[in-house]
């Protein structure tokens, strides 16, 4: 079965008869959710036409049908985007193989924000770049410089799903799972040609069992604001509003930020932390080739780490 019936299969599967009006006295299932029949009468199409579109044999399903589909499939807009990548993939495209490399003018920006930890990830979830607080928050276990070697930067869904020190981090660590395997289910779905991509899912799904059955569920949702809660080794429980921004000129990359409500104990612990974690006064940004000095901004105790572009 493809993806995309896959996909439409597991949302049949989560409704129930009463959810689509279907309700009957008596009414007994061996399994659950809708029946084919049910959802192709529903979606004004034909049981045959919708058969084959779920086992992968139609390949020209209209706007209309597909907005009956998420109607009837009661489908969020990140669901309904998602079943329309699986419809209609893009034709493969050429992707350069060079490493996603952040802005210099980012690098800036993350790197002025001494009270505010801040990451930059990339469509694969690797960490492209970090400030000092970023860095002393989620992975203060790895070392600063770590986003500066492309071939081995850390990866944000590696490390919540086998990495122990991240895994204790998150007070609500299969919440975070869940974020994580929808974000990925969302993105595979926009870049099927993605190898890279398709090999970290792999990766995870033979070495993880709860991405594996949280991966099979076919959750798909984008990342959005939240507030998350960590158990940090150092400082203790800090309750943080976390705020993600797509960076428009470049596509995939989101800059995360986490931030504390003013006067609160987590303000108190977040300062600390920082206060622990001050860079020398003379900091610089790491690169592939080397260290290059980058005085930090005058009173500012962040820096950031990440491959300089050329």
């Amino acid at each position: 079965m493809t993806e995309l019936g896959e996909f439409l299969r597991s949302r049949r599967a989560r409704l129930t008869p009463a959810d689509a009006g279907l309700s009957r006295p008596g009414d007994r299932r061996r399994v659950p959710g809708l029946r084919r029949e049910e959802l192709a009468q529903l979606a004004g199409v034909s049981v045959t036409y919708y058969t084959r579109l779920e086992q992968g044999q139609s390949r020209n399903a209209s706007d209309a049908v597909l907005d009956s589909l998420a109607r009837v499939l009661l489908l969020s807009d990140d669901e309904q985007a998602h079943m329309r990548s699986l419809a209609r993939p893009a034709r493969a495209a050429r992707r350069s193989t060079r490493p996603e490399r952040v802005r210099p003018a980012i690098l800036q920006l993350i790197g002025t924000m001494r009270d505010v930890p801040a990451l930059v990830l990339g469509r694969r979830t690797d960490v492209l770049a970090w400030n000092r607080l970023g860095h002393a928050l989620i992975a203060s276990h790895l070392d600063f410089a770590a986003p500066s070697q492309c071939a081995t930067r850390p990866n944000m869904a590696r490390l919540i799903l086998l990495d122990a020190h991240t895994r204790d981090l998150y007070v609500h660590w299969r919440r975070k799972v869940e974020d994580v395997v929808s974000y990925l289910r969302l993105a595979s779905g926009q870049h099927p040609d993605d190898a890279t991509l398709t090999s970290l899912i792999g990766e995870l799904c033979v070495n993880s069992a709860d991405f594996a059955s949280t991966w099979a569920r076919h959750g798909v949702r984008d990342c959005g604001p939240g507030r998350r809660e960590f158990r940090h080794p150092l400082v203790g429980e800090l309750s943080l509003a976390e705020e993600i921004l797509r960076l428009q000129d470049d596509p995939g990359q989101r800059l995360v930020l986490l931030t504390p409500e003013p006067g609160s104990t987590s303000a108190e612990r977040l300062a600390l932390l920082a206060s622990l974690h001050a860079p020398a006064p003379a900091d610089c940004v790491a690169s592939p080739t080397g260290s290059i000095p980058v005085p930090a901004p005058a009173g500012s105790t962040a820096a950031v780490s990440a491959p300089v572009p050329r």
